[in-house]
């Protein structure tokens, strides 16, 4: 049996607008959407886990900025990012995020220019 609890977090402004664009339009609430999207990403994480499977463990880190493109492709066996987006895509994942370092040294060099 499964109870709910409340809690708190944030969430970009404009994110959330969009949000409750896209919860009107699926006559939905944004709870809702929240919950279908966290109980997928768990359930997929740990089914992978379950299994043995790493490659969801890999999709994750590519999607959140903490692996480039180049070493998820190796680590998956793949040879394009065509592919790798193909799998981003099955995997219910979204597109990724650079990684911190990629984007500090992009606005590094964008205030170098200004200068």
């Amino acid at each position: 049996m499964s109870t709910t609890v409340n809690f708190t977090g944030s969430v970009d402004r404009d994110l959330l607008k969009r949000a409750k664009v896209v919860a009107a339009q699926a006559d939905t609430s944004i709870n809702a959407l929240f919950n279908a999207e966290l109980r997928y990403l768990v359930e997929t994480f740990e089914a992978a886990e379950a299994g043995g499977n790493q490659n969801f463990r890999a999709l994750l880190d590519f999607s959140l900025g903490r692996a480039d493109d180049r070493a998820t492709l190796a680590r998956l066996g793949i040879g394009s990012e065509e592919d790798l987006f193909l799998l981003m895509a099955q995997a219910h994942l979204p597109m990724p995020r650079l990684p911190a370092v990629a984007t500090r040294g992009m606005v590094e060099s964008l205030d170098a220019l200004a200068d």
